[in-house]
């Protein structure tokens, strides 16, 4: 397996905008530098969220609009090249995300990527392979997306250091 080397994950804590709902009890984190990528950096990163039992991966970049799940939690793992990122909508935070990042976004969070490498390779999961909508924060949507994100229940395990991983005590505190 990949190794990993322990991170404690940076917390962030969104409010709804209005547009995008976000998640009112469970923060964003961010797992700056978690993984040692190796020669296949994207099968690497699979192989991880796969061990903890994050599914349905798939390797692309991120979307370069504003958008959300309402149905699931997500994993980004940053695998090659690096993006500048709006995450928890207009009122949200920027941040640049490398290769070997991983970021953890709660259902109803949103996220935009505003610029990134050439290179991007990012690998994404969800927690038992929950199935995941697409959401872009449009007044139709809301009624249900708030009933979809209430409902959305804890992940068995963190996508990068299993069931003793941080996410879950940061969770549980929300």
């Amino acid at each position: 397996m990949p190794s990993t080397h322990r991170i404690e994950p940076e917390p962030h804590l969104f409010e709804d905008d209005g547009t995008v709902p976000n998640n009112p009890r469970l923060p964003f984190l961010v797992y700056p530098g978690a993984l040692q990528l190796g020669d296949d950096p994207a099968a690497a990163c699979e192989a991880v969220f796969a061990a903890n039992h994050w599914d349905r991966s798939w390797r692309n970049g991120i979307y370069p609009f504003p958008h959300f799940h309402s149905t699931a939690h997500e994993a980004l793992g940053i695998c090659r090249g690096e993006a500048r990122v709006r995450f928890g909508g207009a009122k949200g935070v920027v941040m640049t995300v490398r290769a070997g990042d991983v970021v953890v976004i709660p259902a109803g969070v949103g996220h935009q990527n505003l610029g990134a490498s050439g290179d991007l390779l990012v690998v994404g999961a969800y927690p038992g392979g929950a199935d995941f909508d697409l959401c872009r924060g449009r007044a139709d949507e809301r009624p249900r997306v708030l009933d979809n994100i209430g409902r959305v229940a804890l992940p068995a395990a963190d996508p990068v250091y299993g069931r003793e991983g941080p996410l879950l005590a940061e969770w549980r505190k929300g």
